[in-house]
């Protein structure tokens, strides 16, 4: 598996939809509500899908129940995250952490084996999203730190765990549907419980339009990265995938009126370097 030009756009593509529909997240006003009304529309989009593309294979079942399962956790982090901090420091934390912790993961429940220059492409890129998310501000947000260093870890469980199913399956795009047919449910029946008909029905009514562009970006994101982790080693796409942040970083600047400063410029350099040594490695 190598990991060719065609594969880099695609992902980098994947990377740009992950920050938009993040972005959304960040600027509502209930951050659960709308994470929960996200991926319930998701799951609603993609029944109709599944008359299409068909189920996967009986093989991949196990791994979309355990991805579904640890996808709550990673939606309760991510609120907690976004709760807490602004998106230009919690966003780097998850997404800038989770690739060291697949590669580790990878080269031992995979098999796969790095080159040198891949594996300093994968610390090039984590560093320099890190650096785009680490400031002073850091140490005035220990909870939003908290949860987004808390969904690192379950970014990379659900990366392996995904990476696994869909070469198991054989099919990315049976794989990625199947997955989002199930996984908005759990974790909006929580939040729409605790917050009570009252409350969500009408929120989940006003923000629906929104919801299901975020739904449609989250759904090709995430197909795009399973699709790609059939034809590259997941280290290097789930690095790729990273690159998020500079999309991310760029709307909180242009959106949510967050700011841009050195430090971030050269966390930027980083990534753009990191990407290049991925390719040629």
């Amino acid at each position: 598996m190598t990991l060719t030009w065609p594969v880099v756009a695609a992902v980098l593509f994947g990377a740009l939809l992950h920050a938009s529909w993040n972005a959304l997240v960040k600027s509502s006003r209930d951050k659960a509500l709308d994470t929960a009304v996200i991926h319930l529309v998701g799951s609603v989009v993609a029944l109709p899908l599944v008359l299409i593309v068909g189920w996967p294979d009986a093989v991949a079942w196990p791994y979309i129940l355990a991805s579904v399962v640890i996808h709550i956790g990673y939606y309760i982090a991510l609120t907690g995250a976004y709760k807490h901090g602004d998106l230009g420091l919690t966003y780097p934390l998850m997404r800038g952490t989770a690739p060291l912790l697949v590669a580790l993961s990878a080269a031992t429940m995979l098999g796969e084996t790095l080159s040198p220059l891949s594996w300093a492409g994968v610390v090039g890129v984590s560093c320099g999203v890190l650096a785009l998310g680490l400031s002073r501000h850091a140490l005035d947000s220990p909870r939003a730190v908290g949860f987004a260093l808390a969904n690192a870890v379950v970014i990379a469980l659900y990366t392996v765990v995904d990476a696994l199913g869909v070469r198991a399956s054989g099919n990315a795009l049976q794989y990625v549907v199947a997955l989002f047919v199930l996984d908005g449910w759990p974790f909006a029946l929580i939040v729409f419980l605790r917050r009570g008909g009252a409350v969500a029905l009408p929120y989940a009514r006003a923000r629906w339009p929104v919801a299901a562009l975020a739904a449609a970006a989250s759904l090709g994101s995430y197909g795009i990265a399973l699709w790609a982790m059939t034809k590259a080693p997941v280290a290097t796409v789930a690095a790729l995938r990273e690159t998020s942040v500079l999309f991310a970083v760029l709307l909180g600047v242009w959106f949510l009126k967050e700011a841009f400063n050195l430090r971030r410029a050269a966390g930027t350099a980083a990534i753009v370097a990191g990407v290049m040594a991925l390719r040629m490695g």
